[in-house]
């Protein structure tokens, strides 16, 4: 008696890159297994794709336009607690990966690897595991084993913090942190306060020069 097939993994692909998505689709697609329902190009179309098609998994680009990535992990899993969240980043900064990891995420890659991982990360989440980058892993592990309390510096931001510590390294005013967060301004303000008093800075061109020392940038 023949075994029965398999239904492949469903997934949905979202980057603003449309090459990058395109590249992503054929490495998944040849894999036999897995098949892309929908790409979606900015964080509310990602929404959208993941309401409309039902996917066991997202791969999601950690820059997204519209929606920051807290906000969009956050909703993808109102939507399908039952989903499976893989973050898609440049970034090998740990403190990328412990945020969204702690926002909901269930797997990490740095983009460099994608061709080579991105597979047999959709399966270890897809099973039930939590999926790291080589880069990033064990300095992540040891990390997620202190205790929350002895978390000092970077390590006692909140995911919201971190997020805006991330848009006004980059350059952006006050304003335009207020707008990329979905928040008002007076919001985006505390968040600086909260994080000049964590890190111990005096004022905002402290804060923008350790935000380019640690490359919390973009």
């Amino acid at each position: 008696m023949s075994q029965p097939t398999r239904r492949p993994i469903r997934v949905v692909l979202a980057d603003d890159h449309a090459m990058v998505r395109e590249a992503l689709a054929r490495v998944l697609e040849q894999s036999g297994d897995i098949h892309v329902t929908a790409q979606a190009e900015d964080g509310f179309l990602a929404l959208e794709a993941v309401s409309t098609t039902q996917p066991d998994a997202v791969v999601l680009d950690y820059t997204m336009p519209k929606q920051d990535v807290g906000q969009t992990i956050e909703r993808l899993l109102r939507l399908n607690p039952a989903l499976k969240i893989l973050i898609l980043t440049v970034h090998e900064n740990i403190h990328y990966a412990v945020r969204v990891l702690e926002a909901g995420a269930h797997g990490y890659l740095v983009k460099s690897a994608a061709v080579d991982e991105l597979v047999e990360a959709i399966h270890a989440v897809c099973r039930g595991d939590i999926y790291l980058s080589s880069q990033v892993s064990q300095e992540v592990l040891r990390h997620l084993r202190r205790p929350r309390r002895q978390r000092v510096g970077l390590d006692a931001l909140s995911q919201r913090e971190f997020d805006f510590l991330r848009l006004y390294g980059s350059g952006k005013t006050l304003q335009q942190c207020a707008q990329d967060m979905n928040v008002t301004t007076s919001t985006a303000s505390t968040y600086r306060a909260r994080i000049l008093e964590k890190l111990n800075l005096e004022n905002s061109a402290e804060l923008l020069r350790f935000a380019l020392e640690q490359r919390i940038v973009g």
